[in-house]
């Protein structure tokens, strides 16, 4: 898929009054293996998708910047570039607000500029809308001041601004991908110290295919920083720095020191950390169906150890179990609603994506949309009516 910019174009000028300088894309992302476990510093393998956020952007006079978004019609937001940024209402404004931060913290001078935000990325739906939001603010804020960072301390401004101005503990993997992804190619980040390896994604024989439920439980309140915090206390009590550097064997002789929650936060994550390398192994290879097991395997864990699945997410991963064609599916992203992903044939995609729909519609009496995606581009400039 790929999102015309003239829409955003046209709605620029009507609200500015004169046509963008520029217009900067962030994509989402859809994690393939190893969720939790990037702020226990483990590995992830995410890929960037075809869905982002657009920012038109346009320098102008004095010391303001005006921040827009089409999704949020009526809720614009402003800040001086010569106060202290703080956060507030409307509270969307805070992920590119935190982002301003961080660049002035980091010695950037900002100018003052109008932006206008566009997106397709599902909110909620745990593609990491937020990311995208935050890494085109920051592309669009750093052109406009005609200056560029490296990649990762990019991301990590992002993340901080997330941590900062939005409340949530997130790890680098969302900020990192949007940044860093590349077309056909997943990402393999070492959440501890940044390095990377692209990872081949580009068999036109298989197609991902991402089932929003179009949920969100409120129960999740509370519930991602809680479940960090339970695998901080358990890395403390088996000694060690974060449970990357703890094994399965040191969990469970540890059993009788930790508490039910700290065990099974603990044996996910270290479980899921080794998964991920596996299922690398298994890509690289092309062991689809071992990748696929995997992928099984992980949606086990992120239900019963984590808690954090639902079950509309877990009608779609049995579902999609059921059907020929499918390697393999998942729940995507933070849980508790959101996405699950399918590893498919291409061939047979229609027929298991139509399928799916039927049946959870039958079950839950509202569809779940099911998109198709490949890896995609990372972060840059929209250019010829498309990104």
């Amino acid at each position: 898929m790929t999102q015309p910019i003239a829409g955003i174009q046209k709605r620029f000028s009507e609200l500015y009054g004169r046509a963008p300088a520029g217009i900067v894309r962030a994509p989402g992302r859809v994690n393939l293996i190893g969720e939790h476990t990037d702020y226990n510093d483990g590995f992830v393998l995410p890929i960037a998708i075809d869905k982002c956020t657009l920012a038109a952007f346009a320098p102008t006079d004095g010391r303001t910047v005006n921040l827009a978004s089409v999704q949020q019609e009526g809720a614009p937001a402003s800040f001086d570039l010569d106060a202290d940024i703080e956060k507030g209402s409307p509270k969307w404004a805070n992920y590119p607000k935190g982002v301003a931060a961080g660049l002035v913290e980091k010695g950037i001078e900002l100018t003052a500029m109008d932006i206008l935000f566009d997106s397709d990325v599902p909110i909620g739906g745990g593609l990491s809308s937020s990311a995208s939001l935050e890494v085109s603010a920051a592309l669009a804020m750093l052109a406009a001041a005609g200056r560029e960072i490296d990649d990762y301390e990019l991301a990590l401004i992002c993340q901080k601004a997330e941590h900062e101005f939005a409340g949530t503990p997130c790890g680098i993997m969302d900020q990192a991908i949007s940044v860093m992804g590349q077309s056909g190619r997943a990402l393999l980040l070492d959440c501890r110290n940044g390095e990377y390896r692209q990872i081949p994604f580009d068999n036109p024989d298989l197609l991902l295919l991402v089932a929003d439920t179009k949920v969100k439980h409120d129960l999740t309140d509370g519930g991602y920083a809680a479940r960090r915090d339970q695998c901080y206390s358990a890395a403390a009590k088996l000694g060690v720095k974060m449970l990357r550097d703890a094994d399965a064997d040191m969990v469970s002789a540890a059993a009788d020191k930790l508490s039910d929650k700290e065990l099974t936060r603990a044996r996910h994550v270290v479980s899921e950390i080794d998964r991920t390398l596996r299922a690398v192994e298994a890509m690289e290879a092309g062991d689809y169906a071992e990748f696929g097991q995997l992928m099984y395997a992980s949606h086990t864990s992120l239900r019963d150890d984590y808690e954090v699945s639902c079950e509309e997410l877990d009608e779609i991963v049995e579902l999609a179990a059921g059907l020929e064609g499918v390697y393999g599916a998942r729940m995507t992203g933070g849980g508790f609603g959101g996405c699950a992903i399918i590893l498919a044939r291409a061939a047979q995609a229609d027929n298991i994506a139509a399928e799916i729909t039927k049946n959870y519609t039958a079950r839950f009496g509202h569809p779940c949309v099911i998109f198709p995606t490949r890896a995609a581009a990372g972060a840059g400039s929209a250019q010829d009516n498309r990104i």
